[in-house]
């Protein structure tokens, strides 16, 4: 019995792949002049209706679109982007590995809010992580060029850092996180570091701590420096002696900075981390040298997340709901976009620290290990 049609038999001449439908086999892609035809309009209606701009009934507007969603049609990306239409897209570009910010609680939690809010707009995020600041910075260019995406979300801002001026420059709409509440070229939403610092450190003064470790972050990022200056006014202030090593936020480089830390002789009596995964790195390295945790050495994390309440013992944490801070950025992004409004500065709350199991006063004569006590 013959096949029903030339594509199921897979052996007509010029047919390609078996099974494979030929090009000539598969219905036309639906086109705007067809959506104009079957609701009875110009095609520079359905142009209106579907970009949203102002001009047409609601009745006409919702005929158009219904007979649009029927045919599953969307209009050409890329024309749309030679005549000024939203993409619906917001791009992020982060420059850090991707190993490291793939185990990183924050990050997911952020995205999640970042998106939640979005969607409900019908928005997507298009992340692209990257090497270093160039890269980021020819990004932005391309996509600037390409009409690609509707506005940006700048992470990670460093001292001296050109991305928000140059992407002020091309005319993107942004929002920076993380940025220090002063004036700059875009609406940033920021935390207040200084105080988050502070609150660690005056809670390790009050258990009696006179000698801390700082396990920090990238120095290059603004945020990591106003947690540096934190800790010499509080050094400033009470005389308390305070190492601070970088690292890149891996739980590597994180169990590396402990163990330097723990083999310092005197040891250090707390160690503070400025992640929650380095944190639970470095509990885990304590917990191998034989050091009790927090008989011999107190763990402070500046980030929570449910890192921080499995570990044994609880991880002492500053705490604050990462997913509306993505939120709040989502919100003023889309202000952003719709208005063009000045560039502002919006307060997110201050992180509050959650005391647990993991600080206490200093150990005496507990343990008799690296560095001794």
């Amino acid at each position: 019995m013959p096949p029903k049609n030339r594509a199921s038999s897979g052996a007509g001449a010029g047919s390609g792949s078996p099974g494979r439908p030929r090009a000539e086999d598969s219905p036309p892609r639906p086109r705007s002049t067809d959506i104009a035809r079957l609701a009875g309009v110009s095609v520079a209606a359905v142009s209106i209706a579907v970009n949203g701009r102002p001009g047409l009934s609601d009745a006409t507007r919702k005929r158009i679109l219904d007979v649009a969603n029927e045919l599953n049609w969307r209009p050409h990306l890329a024309a749309r982007a030679l005549k000024g239409a939203a993409n619906d897209v917001v791009g992020m570009v982060i420059a850090r590995p991707a190993r490291t910010l793939g185990v990183e609680p924050f990050f997911a939690q952020f995205l999640s809010g970042l998106q939640s809010c979005l969607s409900n707009r019908g928005i997507a995020t298009q992340l692209l992580i990257v090497e270093d600041t160039e890269t980021q910075v020819a990004v932005y260019r391309r996509w600037a060029a390409e009409h690609r995406v509707d506005g940006l979300v700048l992470l990670d801002l460093a001292v001296d850092d050109v991305r928000p001026q140059l992407v002020a420059d091309l005319g993107i709409p942004a929002v920076v996180l993380g940025s220090h509440g002063k004036p700059m070229p875009l609406t940033s939403v920021w935390v207040d570091d200084h105080a988050a610092t502070v609150s660690i450190l005056r809670h390790l003064v009050a258990l009696g701590h006179r000698r801390i470790g700082h396990v920090s972050g990238t120095v290059a990022y603004q945020h990591t420096r106003r947690r540096l200056r934190a800790i010499d006014d509080v050094r400033e202030s009470t005389g308390i002696d305070v190492t601070s090593v970088a690292t890149d936020y891996s739980d590597a480089q994180g169990a590396s900075a402990t163990r330097r830390l723990l083999e310092a002789d005197p040891r250090h009596t707390a160690i503070v981390y400025d992640n929650d995964v380095m944190a639970v790195a470095g509990l885990g390295v304590a917990t191998e040298m034989g050091i009790p945790v927090p008989g011999a050495v107190s763990v402070v994390s500046f980030d929570d997340s449910v890192l921080t309440t499995m570990a044994h013992p609880s991880l002492t944490a500053l705490t604050r709901d990462t997913f509306a801070l993505g939120t709040l950025t989502a919100t003023e992004l889309l202000r952003v976009m719709a208005e063009r409004p000045e560039p502002r500065s919006v307060q997110a709350p201050t992180p509050q620290l959650v005391v647990r199991q993991s600080t206490a006063p200093p150990g005496q004569g507990q343990h008799t290990g690296a560095g001794g006590v």
